[in-house]
């Protein structure tokens, strides 16, 4: 109950029963790192809060190109795996673990009942629904505005800070797939940002060896 409580903010606004109705619904899952857990086409999973780990929230181009959304780290919320409650919401995303991850889900069927029964359940959905949008049209926006070595920058000096390190562990088409492009120009690119001396490249991992200089293409 103390996870439920800590990270469903309107819990307090409930009553007992409705409080033991959500109780009873939810149920924690783990996913190992690369899970598909969730395709608006294939239905709706509810609302989920990320305990541990994280996940990435993205959509695929007709092309098979993927773009990164937004992420939701440990404590945070991710509403748009409850999209079938938003009637305005049409288009397909995707999540998949990005770590390790475990979450907490609450049922579509008691979402909706838990909103039917109490109105800062549903402002507690649609708080978290337009924090999100506002992340998914600053990503189209650098991805309509900015150029490519800006957008790669941005998201090395923002891995390392979510990971903690200098290093980045990844390949340059998981790269790609981060930023909505493709292996080759991401290679070109990071040569680019090598040559100027803000990263260091090794197989599979990337170092900034100089943030200052990285910063600048930021």
């Amino acid at each position: 109950m103390n996870d439920i409580s800590h990270v469903f903010t309107f819990w307090e606004d409930l009553t007992e029963k409705e409080r033991a109705s959500l109780s009873d619904a939810v149920r924690t899952e783990r996913y190992e790192k690369g899970t598909l857990i969730h395709q608006s086409e294939n239905g709706c999973k509810g609302v989920m809060a990320v305990t541990k780990g994280s996940l990435r929230v993205y959509c695929v181009s007709d092309e098979g190109r993927e773009v990164t959304l937004y992420r939701v780290e440990a404590g945070d919320i991710c509403v748009l795996s409850a999209s079938c409650l938003m009637e305005s919401i049409v288009f397909d995303v995707l999540i998949e673990a990005e770590d390790d991850t475990e979450v907490l889900v609450i049922p579509p069927h008691a979402l909706h009942k838990i909103e039917e029964q109490n109105p800062r359940a549903s402002l507690f959905v649609y708080k978290n629904a337009t924090e999100k949008f506002s992340e998914v049209l600053w990503t189209l926006q650098s991805l309509l505005f900015m150029k490519i070595d800006q957008r790669l920058a941005r998201y090395i000096r923002d891995e390392a800070k979510r990971k903690g390190s200098s290093i980045i562990q990844t390949t340059h088409e998981e790269l790609a797939r981060q930023i909505g492009s493709v292996r080759e120009v991401v290679t070109k690119t990071l040569k680019y940002l090598a040559d100027e001396g803000a990263v260091a490249l090794g197989r599979g991992k990337i170092e900034i060896t100089d943030e200052q200089k990285l910063r600048r293409f930021c």
